[in-house]
């Protein structure tokens, strides 16, 4: 039997297989199993992919494709690239061919479904509008013989995504280096320009290393204002106090293994896979271990409009979740309506302690029926569950100015603070679980969108203390609360943060039990 009798016969098979038909009936969503969509890659009244035609030189681009994945930050031996390499070079007789066809077109499947949808489950609602089919993306490939761009456009087509590999890419070269040695520990709590460090050369290489020196910054063991300008230049990349100063927390960073960075940055591209296609118009993005908000405009060449601190939920009681949210109105000067785990947990305490607790704190407990209860009828009613606390506007007000509401049933949104002076600290992880921004009046423009409307000039003016006004958007501006710990500027400057919600490690479990 010759090798395209061969091919259809094995198409058949597929095909009278049920539980196989069964299960590629629909577009595979998320993560999933490429054996289960194989059958369609041979079936139906096109052709069998002819991996060995040609001289075998499909077989080969494709099994070069599968062993750069690493470059994607996935793992070849997933792909079972290395064997597919040997089997393709011994050369095979019909059956054995017919056979590395077929594993080749899984093989090549599971790539593509990889590089688009993530290896594991995400945790995110989704919109169904994704219509990735990695069968009809690989049988387009080699219909039109373009394979290695069929890989790159498998993947989510977001600029951080590139950004991210070039990142990985440098990072693997240093990885590769054996040569990291330990930093001496320090001879002083702190290290400032002008003392000596027996570790000052080693710090020097490294941060040339990194990208954050100049090669031609003079030796010796003396910590240098030149260094120090640099030590400044990681630490802001590495989301540390910007003091120029070596201290525990800089020496620690600086002895960050790169195999450790490798790690965080293939996690990144898995986490970006998740996320649903960019929207054309107006979307915030939170990166909660990094503590940052960015605000872009798909339609905007331009890209990135706002870059601004953040104060997250607090690791050890009240973590922010992670989901995507839709931005629908704002309350300048909001009550805040504490909710009942706060309520249980600190209001009611402090009460039973202290009865002139509320009014001090700009506080009132209020029935069911919307009426501002007396103090001692308050505290006895929230104690038996049949009133609430909420706060009203003004400097007390854990809200601040302005509440960035995206209804949602963890009750999370964005919103401001009266204490800015929070977000002068490298670790800002201490909400309740909402997010806190840096500059309010520059988000609340950025979301209005509304300039003859709202300039800057009338957000001042909502923003100052006066009734509760509430504002709907003209439309509403998706909210991603994402979770990485490793990402790249624009300018290509690779940025790492600490895991604070152990995240990262649950991730790397998931992973290697998949």
């Amino acid at each position: 039997m010759n090798v395209i009798a061969s091919r259809w016969l094995c198409c058949l098979l597929f095909v009278l297989v049920p539980a196989l038909a069964a299960a590629v009936q629909d577009t595979p969503r998320g993560p999933i199993d490429a054996r289960a969509l194989t059958a369609r890659l041979f079936a139906g009244a096109a052709p069998p992919p002819a991996w060995l035609d040609d001289g075998g030189a499909r077989a080969r681009e494709a099994v070069r494709l599968l062993r750069d994945a690493s470059a994607h930050g996935l793992d070849p031996a997933r792909y079972d690239a290395d064997r597919l390499a040997t089997r393709l070079a011994a050369g095979a007789d019909d059956v054995a061919a017919l056979a590395l066809e077929r594993d080749i077109g899984t093989a090549m499947l599971q790539y593509l479904a990889d590089l688009h949808f993530g290896r594991v489950a995400s945790g995110y609602r989704l919109p169904s509008d994704d219509a990735f089919d990695p069968v009809e993306h690989l049988r387009q490939a080699l219909r039109t013989g373009r394979l290695a761009e069929a890989v790159d456009t498998a993947s989510p087509q977001f600029p951080m995504v590139r950004r991210v590999e070039a990142t990985l890419a440098r990072y693997r070269a240093l990885a590769a280096s054996p040569h990291w040695p330990h930093l001496p520990p320090l001879p002083a709590k702190r290290i400032e320009p002008g003392m000596r460090y027996a570790g000052t050369a080693l710090v020097r290489e490294r941060l040339r290393l990194v990208g954050d020196l100049d090669a031609d910054t003079p030796a010796g063991d003396v910590y240098t204002p030149e260094l120090a300008v640099a030590v400044r230049r990681f630490q802001a990349r590495h989301g540390l106090a910007q003091d120029g100063v070596l201290g525990a927390g800089t020496l620690a960073a600086l002895a960050v293994p790169p195999a450790r960075r490798v790690t965080q940055l293939e996690l990144t591209l898995e986490r970006l896979r998740w996320l649903p296609r960019p929207p054309q118009g107006r979307v915030v993005v939170v990166d909660v271990p990094a503590y940052r908000l960015w605000a872009f405009d798909g339609r905007d060449p331009a890209g990135q409009l706002l870059e601004m601190r953040v104060i997250v939920g607090a690791a050890a009681r009240t973590p922010t979740p992670l989901f995507i949210g839709q931005m629908r109105y704002l309350e300048f000067n909001p009550y805040w309506n504490v909710p009942r785990s706060i309520e249980k947990a600190e209001i009611i305490p402090k009460l039973a302690r202290d009865p002139g607790y509320l009014a001090r704190n700009d506080m009132e407990a209020v029935s069911a029926a919307g009426q501002v209860l007396p103090d001692a009828a308050g505290a006895a009613a929230l104690r038996a569950g049949t009133a609430r606390v909420r706060q009203r506007p003004g400097p007390k007000n854990a809200l601040g100015a302005v509440k960035f509401a995206m209804p949602n049933p963890m009750n999370i949104y964005l919103h401001s603070t009266s204490a800015r002076e929070l977000f002068t600290r490298s670790r800002r992880d201490l909400s309740h679980g909402c997010i806190r921004v840096e500059d309010p009046a520059a988000l609340a423009q950025f979301v209005l969108a509304d300039p003859a409307r709202w300039d800057a000039g009338a957000v001042a003016t909502a923003l100052r203390p006066g009734r509760t006004v509430t504002v709907p958007l003209r439309e509403p501006v998706p909210v991603v609360l994402f979770y990485a710990t490793a990402l790249t500027d624009r300018e290509g400057r690779a940025l790492f943060a600490d895991d604070i919600y152990g995240l990262d490690e649950q991730l790397v479990q998931a992973l290697r039990a998949d």
